[in-house]
């Protein structure tokens, strides 16, 4: 057994989706410089919403900045996307990365609000190269959000995720209830609810006489059961969702067969 890498610390790279300057990225931070050695590259402005949005049609800029003491720290000009990308090829090329966290994401990023998240996509950029991820959000949009309460928490998953793996998943997504320490039932790992938003557009005309719009909506949720992220969520629980990037819906290939076909013309 190799004591010195039993005696290493992890490598923990630390992004978001918010920005820089994020109080949960900053909440993170504290909790995983306790865990590891510490790495942070994340967008220089918030990028909410981005999904797995990468930069092509320019260039992307990364600077060091001095933001979390002792910690090596960069902003990126590009998406969350591209920050783990430039984490992975340029900042950390030579090193092997031990754990990708994102977060925490002011706001929630359970049921399909995964597929819009860049929280999530962070995160899911980095399990693209064989890195445990997690991605981890706070129902609290505000951004004097309390984070305290989920610290010991994300610790712990944290430090399960390091010890044990993430078993056939290499992204877990991971959402947290607005409540005090004392009022978070526990941990569940669970399925992602089924649910999508109801868009509405409200129309109006800016000062130069040019119209826009402004898109606003609702979430339906479609889904009542009980071993959904949602609710979890809503009964007091921190979700925990094992996710990925494969989109195939395997249970409908049966179904299409009746599609195929072979092309009787070739040679």
């Amino acid at each position: 057994m190799n004591i010195v890498k039993l005696m290493k610390k992890p490598l923990i790279l630390v992004t978001n989706d918010d920005g820089i300057a994020a109080p949960g990225l900053k909440a993170l931070v504290e909790v995983a410089k306790e865990i590891g050695e510490v790495v942070v590259i994340a967008p220089d402005s918030p990028q909410s919403a981005k999904g797995h949005a990468i930069t092509i049609s320019g260039p992307i800029r990364l600077n060091k900045v001095e933001v979390f003491e002792g910690i090596e720290s960069y902003e990126c000009s590009g998406t969350p996307v591209d920050s783990v990308k430039l984490g992975k090829y340029v900042v950390l090329k030579n090193r092997e990365v031990d754990l990708c966290v994102s977060g925490i994401n002011h706001g929630s990023n359970a049921s399909i609000n995964i597929i819009y998240s860049g929280t999530v996509s962070a995160a899911m950029e980095a399990s693209f190269e064989g890195i445990n991820s997690i991605a981890f959000s706070l129902l609290d949009f505000s951004w004097e959000a309390d984070f305290e309460a989920a610290k010991p928490f994300i610790s712990h998953i944290i430090k399960q995720t390091l010890e044990n793996g993430l078993s056939s998943s290499k992204l877990i997504n991971v959402n947290i209830p607005k409540l005090s320490s004392k009022d978070i039932r526990g941990v569940r790992v669970c399925r992602q609810a089924d649910g999508r938003w109801e868009e509405d557009f409200l129309e109006a005309v800016d000062p130069r006489g040019i119209p826009y719009y402004w898109m606003t909506g609702k979430f339906n949720l479609m889904d009542k059961g009980e071993d959904t992220d949602i609710w979890a969520l809503e009964n007091g629980y921190i979700s925990v969702v094992p996710s990925g990037h494969d989109l195939t819906k395997h249970e409908a290939i049966s179904g299409l067969k009746t599609m195929e076909m072979l092309n009787l013309q070739e040679d």
